[in-house]
């Protein structure tokens, strides 16, 4: 089945996550990608051995690209990559500051070589400020973005537990890919794009800085609560199965006054009417959820609130997402075997049910060296 992005090229000298993840979002669509490695690999292929002994990171991001091993050090290699690029319609890096340009290949000499190429510098902190040199990774962004200061307890920051700040990074990446392809089927032109795990999450923390911008409010770490709406957090039922709760406006606090707290007439309690006046004792308005919840078992109250309409969840595990009624999957070969992931967040009508194969380290460099010779 024909792809959105067929007959697209794509050469991207990438390594870890927010790379990858852009070019197999293209790869997906059917886009050719090259995957440029260090002769001993790109680094995230030994993060660990957990699917069937290889990375996980590495099988989830580089499903359906080609791998070609390059030594940029020697002449022909370059050679070859400038062979590559000057075929190509995107080129993506995100090698350390710099890098690309002491290389041989930085986006602005090759964008002035190749006006139709569409160039992504994928870096820590971006082209410009003092920062710009730095090194950064996942969790060292997601600290010094303030991510980390309104995530987690109120006994201190924590971690987003999975690679928020590389996957954020990647999806724009992939976004401003797509929208510079459409641009040059206008202009005939390519672009040169930018984006950093630092803009990124940046742009990610505008609430909770204009919040403190604007009414130099703290955003406080809740742990799975929220700063403004109450009730809205979890709470033990009967048999001890966590349930978080969301009431986001007053219509459905009176549904589940009436329908599951068996409490009727507490919605017009001034004490309680109003999300401000719930959230300004919202230690006494938790209280009232969990003596409530407390005494239902979870298959209980979860027809209740159901009835009433009432949007909740159980806090889930790994485990459990694993084998959610709700979970679609998607499946692809890799050299040990076949890997089921879950399926792409966006879906059509007609999409393909399995996603390319992941490559070996350097499997493609032999048929690419014959088919872009000098």
């Amino acid at each position: 089945m024909s792809g959105a992005l067929d007959d697209l090229l794509v050469i991207s000298v990438e390594q870890a996550v927010a790379a990858p993840y852009c070019s197999a979002r293209l790869a997906d669509a059917g886009a050719r990608v090259l995957k440029i490695e260090r002769p001993e690999g790109d680094f995230a292929r030994a993060y660990d051995g957990y699917v069937n002994g290889q990375s996980s990171y590495f099988v989830w991001l580089n499903r359906g690209k080609q791998s070609v091993t390059l030594d940029f050090k020697r002449e022909d290699d370059l050679a070859l990559l400038h062979r590559l690029i000057a075929k190509a319609d995107v080129l993506i890096q995100n090698l350390a500051p710099g890098a690309a340009e002491r290389a041989g290949f930085g986006s602005a000499a090759m964008r002035a070589e190749h006006k139709r190429l569409i160039t992504v510098d994928i870096s820590g902190y971006g082209d410009h400020g003092p920062y710009k040199d730095r090194r950064a990774y996942d969790l060292l962004v997601q600290a010094e973005s303030g991510l980390a200061s309104i995530t987690g307890t109120a006994e201190g920051p924590g971690r987003v537990g999975i690679s928020a700040t590389d996957i954020g990074t990647g999806m724009y990446a992939h976004a401003a890919v797509l929208e510079a392809l459409l641009a040059r089927q206008k202009t005939g032109e390519g672009r040169a794009i930018s984006v950093s795990l630092f803009s990124a999450m940046a742009e990610w923390m505008t609430v909770p800085m204009l919040a403190k911008d604007y009414s130099n409010y703290d955003w406080p770490r809740l742990g799975l609560t929220h700063p403004f709406i109450a009730p809205y957090g979890v709470y033990q039922t009967a048999d001890k199965v966590p349930v978080l709760i969301s009431i986001q406006n007053d219509r459905e606090f009176e549904r589940l006054c009436h329908g599951v707290l068996d409490r009727p007439g507490l919605e017009k309690d001034p004490d309680y009417a109003t999300n401000q006046a719930r959230n300004a004792r919202r230690d006494s308005t938790n209280a009232i959820v969990q003596q409530s919840f407390g005494g239902q078992t979870f298959a209980a109250l979860a027809t209740r609130l159901d009835a009433a309409q009432i949007a909740w969840a159980r806090v889930s595990s790994v485990g459990d997402l694993s084998v959610h009624p709700q979970l679609r999957r998607m499946v692809f070969s890799s050299s040990t075997g076949e890997v089921s992931i879950p399926a792409l967040a966006a879906s059509w009508p007609g999409q393909p049910e399995r996603l390319g194969e992941v490559p070996t380290v350097g499997q493609h460099t032999d048929q690419v060296r014959r088919e872009f010779s000098a």
